[in-house]
């Protein structure tokens, strides 16, 4: 497993400086974001100067790409958003195939106008199902044209809210390119140790053969999220579950200060 970071836990905007700091803080690799170049998240377009500079960086650095963020509100209510973010998904798509990134991580969306990361009480609703899942069928269309896999992250906001909707929506599109990033902080809100050890254990063997990246997060047993090795989450636990499924990829963690990533670097890396 190579332990890794969201890139844009470091201040700047460019790509040289924050992979810099990446490496600087002990890790091997990284989860990017457009963010760092000065950029949206999503942009309308990218230059070749920006993936040059982004290249030369990974090169300078030696810190690996394992994703980059891809995230728009897939279950939007307006589909003229949907539309939009799905045109700026395909200049991330083509970005990642430019830089031979593996991974493009996705938002499986919410009815919430607003935020994409905050639950509505229409995300039950089958149609919110439909609007994302449709949403994911053309972007796997994109995907597969720059041979690229997307990733889907249960998330409790959410529409795929756990590991069973995730392979529930991996089995209605039958492709091999969508994948799942399992984060266990966002599997729960709020949980005893032992509850949360149970509840990570059972969709880590759900999503067993299908996990494409690991995040590491912590929650408190309030709900609030934490930096790794404060909250509830046993990562020694969750790391040897991953194992013993023979995941090896990437171990990305976020949620936490530019100063807290070297411990955290440490701590992950004594567990690995």
């Amino acid at each position: 497993m190579q332990i890794g970071i969201f890139a844009k836990t470091f201040p700047g905007t460019e790509p040289l400086g924050v992979l810099s700091a990446v490496r600087d803080s002990g890790y091997a690799c990284a989860q990017f974001n457009l963010a760092c170049c000065g950029l949206p998240s999503m942009p309308n377009a990218l230059s070749e100067e920006t993936i040059a500079a982004i290249r030369a960086a990974v090169e300078a650095t030696g810190i690996s790409l394992a994703a980059l963020s891809g995230t728009y509100n897939m279950a939007h209510p307006d589909i003229a958003i949907r539309r939009a973010g799905l045109a700026q998904l395909a200049v991330v798509i083509e970005t990642a195939a430019a830089l031979s990134i593996p991974l493009v991580t996705l938002c499986t969306g919410t009815r919430d106008p607003n935020d994409q990361w905050a639950h509505h009480p229409d995300n039950g609703d089958p149609s919110a199902w439909a609007d994302m899942a449709a949403e994911i069928s053309k972007a796997l269309e994109l995907a597969e044209g720059h041979s690229v896999d997307l990733g889907i992250e249960p998330e409790q906001a959410n529409i795929v809210t756990s590991a069973r909707d995730a392979r529930r929506l991996i089995d209605e599109m039958g492709s091999a390119r969508l994948r799942i990033v399992l984060d266990p902080a966002n599997l729960f809100e709020q949980a005893t140790p032992a509850q949360a050890r149970a509840i990570v254990t059972e969709a880590v063997e759900i999503s067993a053969g299908h996990i494409v990246l690991a995040h590491a997060k912590d929650r408190h047993g309030d709900g609030r999220f934490a930096t790794v090795g404060q909250g509830v989450v046993d990562f020694a636990d969750f790391i040897a579950r991953l194992r013993s499924v023979n995941f090896d990829g990437p171990l990305v963690t976020h949620g936490l200060s530019a100063s807290e990533a070297p411990g955290v670097a440490g701590f992950l890396k004594a567990l690995i």
